[in-house]
């Protein structure tokens, strides 16, 4: 059913679902006709290649769920204010709906937008979708920002959240369709190259794909979450992060999933939810302290002896997952062939590059941004920056993980090893082989190869970044917070 009045646009972006949708669920309520569109921007279009490529096939997916409901996905690309101000002067539209955003350049971007479409007389609504609380509504008692996870989760385990909405059965469709991109065209899988084809295997697309896989982890692994969710041979996490990033499934939603199995007294619910939560922490710090993106979040940190050559030889063999350190090689490796690496895994390979290669945190988290299909902005920064020392870590040591004895606690048969290290093996399974086809062939590397000696044994590498760690706290003036003895872990 078609009708004359003006749309109402709906600017998607790290929203990509129906359900759960407030920006949408208001455009509905009026009545108009809704216009879907996805506008690829300069902001979206800088993201890394692998992100870049998962956000295709998520526009993918959205643009099919649209058209079961009797509706379309217009795709423009360019500023997102000139693409936006395009559609409404060719359709009419009196107002735009859109989810908000919250990582620096986006609030910017949709500020301008905002203002100028209300000075153009555009009813210009932004909504609430991409998190649990947001981020200036949860604050200590002396009103400022929490610092340290701990008490940010006490703050808001007990707050209710947003009521789940069901996706609309039928969208209003207008009289004309504006012109739309081929999505084909946009080529967002063009920096993948070889990759594109190994990492989509394993990708878990759009919004019933990702209610499906929530479903299957509360019927068969939440229970078992807690003691299991740091082995990473093991089937034990939801694999949710992938959908979360694109918005394919709302926190709202996975965060009664965990409720209701908190009250049928599963034993891994609570652990589960405090993992959402750990998400919602990233965007509080990332909101209130935006510097954690590209500076130490901690003072003091800036005079640290990290090395800050990305093309090291030993920072090169850390990207190539050769470093020796079958843990860490395995975590890396596993990067390349699914898009995601377990969250152990990820400490490991973070602690190796900042610790025992003394490597600049930002070195990592670049790459990280151009590798996993995950990606998050804050999350990733956070991540880093906790691992690296210089974050909000909340232990008053510099944490040394040593990837032998993690590989011994948490992957004790080398399961995780070998399902990822094809080198060694008379017949390596078809995940090792994978990466050899994941990768650049510039890098020249088969499974044939024989597999490196440690670019540093974790025994050096530990005393070397504990002897920078002391040569940098003497060197400080002042009260820094890491008094007291580093630890290995």
């Amino acid at each position: 059913m078609t009708t004359t009045q003006p749309p109402v646009l709906i600017w998607f972006r790290r929203d990509l679902r129906l359900a759960d949708h407030q920006a949408l669920m208001a455009a509905c309520a009026t009545g108009q006709p809704v216009l879907p569109v996805f506008v690829l921007d300069p902001e979206t279009e800088g993201i890394g290649a692998a992100a870049l490529f998962r956000l295709g096939l998520s526009i993918g997916a959205l643009a099919r769920d649209l058209q079961a409901r009797g509706s379309r996905l217009i795709l423009r690309r360019g500023p997102a204010l000139d693409c936006l101000r395009d559609l409404i002067a060719e359709t009419g539209a009196q107002a735009v709906h859109w989810s908000r955003a919250y990582d620096p350049a986006s609030i910017a971007r949709d500020t301008q937008v905002k203002a100028a479409l209300k000075a153009d007389g555009i009813a210009a609504r932004s909504f609430r979708g991409h998190l649990l609380f947001e981020p200036w509504d949860v604050s200590n008692k002396a009103g400022g920002i929490y610092k340290v996870y701990s008490p940010f989760w006490k703050a808001v385990r007990g707050r209710d959240v947003d009521a789940l909405i069901p996706a609309p059965a039928h969208l209003p469709a207008p009289a004309h369709w504006p012109a739309s991109d081929d999505l084909g065209n946009w080529r967002l899988d063009a920096a993948m190259n070889c990759g594109a084809a190994v990492v989509a295997a394993h990708a878990v697309v759009g919004e019933a794909a990702a209610q499906a896989r929530l479903d299957r982890f509360v019927d068969t692994a939440i229970a078992r979450y807690r003691s299991d969710r740091d082995s990473p041979a093991l089937d034990a996490c939801s694999g949710l992060s992938e959908n979360l990033t694109y918005g394919e499934i709302s926190p709202h939603r996975v965060w009664a999933a965990g409720a209701r199995a908190l009250e049928a007294g599963s034993a891994g619910a609570e652990h589960f939810q405090k993992e959402l939560v750990w998400r919602e922490f990233a965007y509080h710090l990332m909101h209130h302290t935006p510097h954690i993106l590209q500076d130490n979040w901690k003072d003091g940190w800036a005079g640290f002896g990290w090395a800050t050559d990305p093309d090291a030889p030993e920072v090169v063999a850390w990207k190539q997952g050769r470093t020796g350190i079958p843990f860490v090689d395995a975590a890396m490796r596993e990067m390349y062939v699914t898009g995601r690496m377990h969250n152990r895994a990820r400490m490991i390979v973070a602690s190796y590059l900042t610790k025992h290669l003394l490597t600049d945190w930002r070195i990592g988290m670049a790459w990280f941004a151009d590798c996993l299909t995950d990606w998050d902005p804050a999350a990733n920064a956070m991540g880093w920056q906790w691992v690296a020392g210089c974050g909000p870590d909340a232990a008053p040591y510099f944490r040394v993980f040593n990837p032998v004895t993690q590989r011994d606690k948490f992957d004790p048969d080398q399961r995780y090893v070998r399902a990822w290290i094809a080198e060694g093996q008379r017949q390596p399974p078809q995940s090792a082989l994978s990466y050899f086809d994941a990768i650049p062939r510039s890098w020249g590397l088969s499974h044939r190869d024989l597999y490196p000696v440690p670019v540093i044994s974790p025994d050096m590498g530990r005393k070397r970044a504990l002897a920078a760690y002391e040569a940098w706290k003497q060197g400080q003036t002042g009260h820094t917070g890491l008094d007291a003895t580093p630890v290995a872990t």
